[in-house]
């Protein structure tokens, strides 16, 4: 479990963001919350993406698929626009056969939104980033909901 090297889209400086760790990652420079996009694979995916302490966005994606490498920049978009709020996990299923398995992935891309090891939602296939926008939004604020009812 590394760290990713992540360019500031505030002050343009690059930074170190660890795969894993608490709290949310903020620029050494302009102090503002950077994007938190990370790699995981079977090992590290517990650590990685179920301790998160922001809800985890989970790209299930294989090197060999055309439209994992098209919805990728759309997912990296979002978690720009919503740094300090969400952390970006990317999982190569073929890398991962275990963590593939475990949520039963059929296609990919298959993305989930997951809080604290639970899976709010999950989409298989590639979109547009206002579609995924508002996924991923609606997810979020279901969570949300569910917790202000209980």
């Amino acid at each position: 479990m590394g760290s990713d090297k992540v360019k500031c889209p505030h002050c343009g400086k690059v930074n170190r963001v660890p795969a894993a760790g608490n709290g949310r990652p903020r620029c050494g420079n302009c102090h503002e919350p950077l994007p938190w996009i990370a790699s995981a694979g079977d090992g590290d995916f517990a650590e990685v993406a179920e301790k998160s302490s922001v809800p985890v966005l989970v790209d299930l994606w294989a090197t060999w698929c055309a439209p994992c490498r098209m919805v990728s920049p759309a997912l990296e978009q979002l978690a720009t626009e919503r740094a300090g709020q969400i952390k970006l996990v990317k999982v190569d299923v073929d890398a991962a056969p275990q963590t593939a398995e475990r949520f039963t992935v059929r296609a990919v891309p298959t993305l989930l939104v997951m809080d604290r090891g639970e899976v709010l939602a999950r989409q298989a296939g590639a979109a547009p980033v206002p579609v995924l926008r508002t996924w991923l939004d609606q997810a979020l604020s279901e969570k949300a909901g569910k917790e202000a009812n209980s």
